[in-house]
């Protein structure tokens, strides 16, 4: 299995994907790779959800970034870049509709499309009924935002090899997302300086934090709730201002 730290290999053209190291919504960094050619992220098991919302952000930005990045289609299977077993085309929903990417059996990591990620995090909808009548009199045929397969409008409303439903950009969807992204944004960081300005204000005191080793848990009886006493050493921590 490949490690981490090696650069991966698209799955679909097999370049160098670009690694950009992000924010985890509760603590720490993660490293997600992206193809611009292909248009797609490769997510590790759990990556997506935890992104910040400033990192959903920041993936954005780089998405729109490269919109004029040469098309590559993706074939009708892909592997999977660590473990090299065939991916999986995953059926889901989220809610601003169906979702689709392709999952890795063993570990759970995701080769997700642009447009996917775009959807997951409400920045695309689904066309109207209304909206497909009027594309259907202006095109008969589109290609799939998600695998860059053609699409006949006239017959379908989805894209016939990944099953991704036509999907289009919608400028409302776009402000209240960006809206949505940035207020969570601005009450993750007042968490954090809260947070910060608690532990300082603890060592400023001279206080050393409590550790959560059974041992200085002098609470903890058996048969005792540990996640209990631990929240208790929490909120002794962040009262002791």
């Amino acid at each position: 299995m490949e490690s981490i730290e090696t650069p991966l290999r698209c799955p679909s053209c097999s370049q160098q994907m670009e690694p950009v190291t992000l924010a985890r919504r509760e603590m720490g960094e993660e490293r997600i790779d992206l193809c611009y050619g292909c248009r797609v992220i490769w997510f590790d098991r759990d990556e997506s959800a935890a992104l910040a919302p400033r990192s959903v952000i920041e993936l954005v930005r780089r998405i729109q970034a490269h919109g004029d990045a040469a098309r590559n289609s993706l074939p009708s299977s892909v592997s999977c870049p660590r473990c090299s077993r065939s991916l999986a085309l995953t059926h889901d929903i989220c809610k601003s509709g169906p979702l689709s990417y392709y999952r890795c059996a063993q570990d759970g990591g995701r080769l997700t499309a642009f447009v996917q990620f775009l959807r997951e995090k409400q920045f695309v909808r689904s066309l109207t009924p209304a909206e497909l009548g009027r594309l259907r009199a202006q095109a008969r045929q589109v290609r799939c935002s998600s695998c860059g397969a053609p699409v006949d409008v006239e017959r379908s409303s989805a894209c016939e090899y990944c099953g991704s439903p036509i999907a289009v950009l919608d400028p409302d969807a776009v402000n209240e997302a960006l809206q949505h992204w940035t207020a969570a944004d601005a009450q993750a960081r007042e968490r954090e300086s809260a947070a910060a300005a608690a532990l300082s204000g603890v060592q400023a005191a001279g206080r050393t934090p409590p550790s959560f080793s059974l041992d200085a848990l002098g609470t903890f009886q058996a048969g005792s709730d540990l996640l209990d006493v631990c929240i208790g050493a929490l909120g002794e921590l962040f009262g002791a201002r």
